[in-house]
């Protein structure tokens, strides 16, 4: 591993100035991703932030507003407070997925997110809930940006030179919401997607009509995507076989896959289809409808 400075500031704005020093400085939320990437030399640097004793970003709360993620705040936080509450299962779902236990008590939900995987198991039900990163930086201020907007492309944001990830706020879903997330791995664990999908579906109990659908991909494009297509075809529509099959199909639509070792283009394809088909049954269950279809 190449020699950097380490520094662990207990204030936010003593973090920001340490951030804007010349050279490659490296925020460091979690250290699962940057500290490999560093030995592997993918990465270099010359200082290394750690943000794990800054209150502002150890946050984690519920109000009216809905939630909010400090970007330090570790998987296995989130976890615990989302299955506590059960209103975000597809964050609660992904979070448990983040490699082993003892990752899940390093790692950080915000550092999963800056680390701009498109194979990222967290981003796609941080976006099927449609979540807001809020930003700061010595010369950009403070921003709120939609997630969606964030990537730029693989190991690529929109984060400016000195600007990190302060928090990610999560709206509170409505009533008759529900959302689930699933991946497909070669290995039973600690494996990274060959695909993977979040499903988020409002549902009127009466009408079965859909007044809101989100899905968002991951693994299968630059960045992770959402689904509009998919999502359109839903929405105003009766939830049943018919419809969860044609947003399977279209769900394709967003995905422009590679082939590598993990699996060809078309094998990611067909799983998109099988996991939104999946994801959207497994919301009707827990809406208390009957899985429509299960593959």
């Amino acid at each position: 591993m190449p020699d950097f400075d380490y520094e662990a500031p207990t204030t936010l704005a003593e973090a920001l100035v340490l951030l804007a020093r010349p050279g490659e400085v490296r925020p460091l939320a979690g250290g699962t991703d940057i500290i490999d990437q560093l030995k592997s030399n993918r990465r270099n640097a010359d200082l290394v932030v750690d943000m794990k004793r800054i209150p502002e970003l150890l946050e984690l709360s519920m109000n009216g507003s809905g939630l909010r993620i400090g970007s330090a705040v570790s998987c296995t936080d989130v976890l615990k407070f989302t299955a506590k509450h059960g209103v975000y299962p597809a964050l609660s779902e992904s979070a448990a997925l983040i490699g082993s236990v003892h990752i899940q008590n390093r790692a950080s939900v915000g550092g999963n997110v800056c680390n701009a995987a498109p194979s990222a198991d967290t981003i796609p039900p941080l976006l099927v809930h449609e979540a807001v990163a809020h930003t700061v930086g010595a010369s950009a201020g403070e921003r709120a940006i939609p997630l969606i907007d964030f990537f730029a492309g693989p190991g690529q944001t929109v984060l400016q030179k000195g600007e990190i990830l302060k928090l990610l706020v999560l709206p509170v879903p409505s009533e008759n919401t529900a959302s689930a997330y699933l991946r497909f791995i070669p290995r039973n664990e600690m494996d990274i997607a060959v695909a993977g999908v979040g499903s988020l579906i409002e549902v009127n109990p009466e009408s079965k009509m859909v007044k809101k659908a989100r899905i968002a991909l991951a693994s299968v494009a630059p960045t992770p995507v959402r689904a509009y297509a998919a999502e359109k075809s839903l929405e105003g529509s009766v939830i049943d076989q018919a419809a969860i099959d044609r947003a399977a199909e279209l769900a394709v639509k967003a995905a422009v896959p590679i082939t590598d070792v993990r699996g060809s283009a078309e094998y990611r394809k067909e799983l998109v289809k099988v996991l939104t088909r999946r994801t959207l049954n497994i919301c009707l269950d827990r809406l208390g409808q009957q899985a429509l279809f299960v593959e």
